[in-house]
């Protein structure tokens, strides 16, 4: 059974993240029609607020992009 009130809770929390981000969806979304395909590298940067950086990046298999589509024909 699906517990409304945390999907509610979760639609405000998003659409605040949504808000503090606005760049955010459309980079994914233009990123996931122009440059998603099996053999894509994706690298993820995050600097703390004492400057210290964390880096790591995971090249995409076929097995991925199979799960990317199966979660597409979910929406």
């Amino acid at each position: 059974m699906m517990d409304f009130s945390a999907l509610l809770k979760i639609k405000g929390a998003w659409e605040t993240f949504s808000n503090n981000h606005p760049r955010f969806m459309p980079f994914c979304q233009a990123v996931g029609k122009d440059a998603i395909d099996a053999g894509t590298i994706i690298e993820v940067k995050v600097t703390s607020p004492d400057g210290k950086e964390y880096t790591t990046n995971m090249k995409l298999t076929q097995s991925e992009m199979d799960l990317f589509g199966t979660l597409k024909s979910m929406r």
